[in-house]
């Protein structure tokens, strides 16, 4: 696979190969930026969203994308490399809660400059009367049309990403 997106030449305008690309991209540019801290952007996004201590291994794979497997995997890694442990929810102890440890909250601080700076990077080389409006519709389209995914027999294959 080329490194350089091809030329749009003519108007028909091919929308999976455009949401593609630029996911293809941005995750590959957020996964090097990442890398000087160890972790990925999937671990990132994982850490991030257990900052405040108040959701479960579940709660938080369904918020981000993640089947179950590859939840307890990157948990178990997060475990292991000391940023995170789980611990027995107060209401129901048959769940866990996933908490950030000292040194998880310190390495999520530090990698959400770096997501931060990268988003900024990204939007910043659109035109400024384009980003809200290209953030806005993306929003949209997530929260809306393309919220669920749709069910076949062949679904498409998901790129495994380092954990």
């Amino acid at each position: 696979m080329s490194d350089t997106a091809p030329a749009i030449t003519h108007p028909d305008v091919d929308l999976m190969f455009l949401l593609s690309w630029s996911n293809h991209a941005l995750s590959s540019e957020m996964a090097a930026n990442l890398a000087d801290l160890g972790i990925s952007p999937r671990a990132h996004c994982v850490l991030y969203k257990a900052r405040h201590g108040e959701l479960t291994q579940t709660q938080i794979a369904e918020s981000i994308g993640l089947d179950k497997t590859t939840m307890v995997v990157l948990t178990d890694r997060l475990e292991k490399d000391g940023l995170a442990e789980r611990t027995p929810s107060p209401s129901d102890r048959r769940v866990k809660i996933l908490t950030l440890t000292d040194k998880g909250r310190r390495l999520v601080r530090r990698s959400q400059e770096i997501v931060d700076r990268t988003h900024r990077d990204v939007l910043d080389s659109l035109p400024a009367e384009l980003r809200a409006p290209f953030v806005e519709a993306l929003t949209l389209l997530v929260g809306g049309r393309l919220s669920t995914f749709t069910t076949s027999e062949q679904p498409p294959r998901r790129r495994s990403a380092r954990l």
